[in-house]
């Protein structure tokens, strides 16, 4: 939703923005032209390894700075940057295009990879490691809880299965076999019988909606009062962790009574689009302050 993220970021003038899921760096280069010319700081923050290594080798805006890292670390990117407080924040939270077409991590159905699927392969415990020693009940659990699937014990069963046969899930086309065998395939055939296993696990390793719920709640301590932060999720818990920090905090004033979604238009030309909600909340000033 580029528009809607220019419209609601850019509306109050920013002069100090901060992408937090920088990606492809699509939203970045729509949100420098928000600066004001030649003045004003951009600043991006990705988990994964390869973003940055792509951005050093790139020429860009001298506004922009980019640092590996979660959004979690926003505080310390703003630190670095000599900044006490942003004035604008996104977070276009999940899965980047960029990823999902990496064949070498597992975030495709496409090609036979190791099953990873962690944005920064250096730190944290690769999805494969996870099923091998994980309780059948907390594998069950997990699939049902991020990935809503229904068959999630039949999965977590057959995953141990596989254990004990000493064939352990490894690849991503072990687990497509597992997920397939498991999950009944839906009469419209939309959705892939391992799409919400993968999403799940996901999650899981990558701590998404942990790190989620520790930032917004820290956002007003790091977001200047008028400042606005913007969240776009895809996932039906992380838009219920956004609702309920921007309901739960008085230091927000919610600008979205509802969220936004997508156009029909951006949703043809991007179907991955279709599942996305645009909730803006407003830092409102604390009222001790003078």
């Amino acid at each position: 939703m580029p528009d809607e993220v220019v419209h609601w970021m850019g509306e109050d003038s920013p002069r100090v923005i901060v992408d937090g899921t920088y990606g492809g760096g699509g939203h970045s280069r729509l949100l420098l032209d928000t600066l004001p010319p030649g003045e004003g700081h951009l600043i991006g923050l990705d988990r994964d390894p390869l973003v940055s290594q792509r951005v050093e080798s790139e020429q860009h805006d001298p506004r922009l700075n980019v640092f590996l890292g979660s959004y979690e670390k926003i505080p310390k990117a703003l630190q670095a940057m000599g900044l006490s407080a942003a004035d604008a924040v996104l977070l276009d939270v999940g899965l980047s295009s960029d990823q999902l077409a990496d064949t070498t991590r597992g975030f495709s159905f496409a090609v036979d990879a190791p099953l990873d699927l962690r944005f920064d392969p250096e730190f944290g415990t690769p999805a494969s490691d996870w099923l091998a020693w994980k309780r059948e009940e907390e594998i069950a659990n997990a699939i049902y809880q991020y990935g809503e699937e229904r068959c999630s014990r039949r999965i977590a069963r057959e995953i141990i299965a596989r254990r004990r046969r000493e064939e352990p899930v490894r690849t991503v086309n072990d687990l497509v076999e597992v997920c397939r065998r498991c999950v009944p395939r839906p009469k419209n055939h939309d959705i892939h019988p391992a799409t919400r296993t993968f999403q799940a696990l996901r999650i899981v390793v990558n701590d998404e909606l942990g790190i989620m719920e520790r930032t917004i709640k820290a956002a007003p301590d790091w977001i200047a009062p008028g400042g606005r932060l913007v969240v776009i999720s895809f996932h039906s818990l992380e838009d219920r962790i956004v609702k309920n920090a921007f309901r739960d905090d008085d230091r927000w004033e919610i600008l979205t009574k509802k969220p936004i979604r997508p156009a029909d238009a951006e949703v043809h030309a991007n179907p991955r689009a279709r599942s996305a909600k645009l909730r803006v909340a407003r830092r409102i000033a604390d009222p001790n302050q003078s």
